[in-house]
């Protein structure tokens, strides 16, 4: 079982991280970062007893989450965030919605769960996004 030092020398188990909390820290460490990096180099700015295998591990889910990019087969492999933490959420909840069969349904219901202040945020980016942007659902042709 892994443990934590505590301050006064006493060995207590460790801290289960949150869903995600893992992957937040390594995008935030790759954000860091001015040009793609080493596994090697993610793993010693995290700092946190991790091993080397768990760091490949979440930046390979991270991959296939789109979140981060990587190198081709050549060695090292090189990696790079694509998305950062508001962008990783961003993501997982796009993924969530495309699963859902009534996408209006769920869409209607995050709005009506909304603070003011959120609901009020949202209008705001949807009127920047501008005509460029995807259809509304309501604007959307019967198919």
């Amino acid at each position: 079982m892994d443990t934590e030092t505590a301050g006064d020398g006493r060995e207590t188990p460790a801290r289960r991280r949150g869903q995600g909390e893992l992957e937040a820290q390594v995008l935030s460490v790759l954000g860091e970062a001015t040009e793609p990096v080493t596994a090697a180099w993610v793993l010693q700015r995290l700092g946190s007893g991790l091993s080397y295998s768990t760091v490949i591990t979440i930046l390979t889910r991270l991959h296939a989450k789109q979140a981060v990019t990587r190198t081709g087969p050549k060695r090292p492999v090189l990696w790079q965030p694509v998305a950062n933490e508001a962008g990783l959420a961003a993501l997982r909840m796009r993924r969530l919605l495309d699963k859902q069969s009534d996408r209006d349904a769920v869409l209607s219901s995050f709005v009506s769960v909304l603070s003011a202040d959120d609901e009020e945020l949202l209008r705001s980016l949807l009127a920047e996004s501008g005509p460029g942007a995807p259809a509304a659902p309501a604007d959307r042709p019967e198919g």
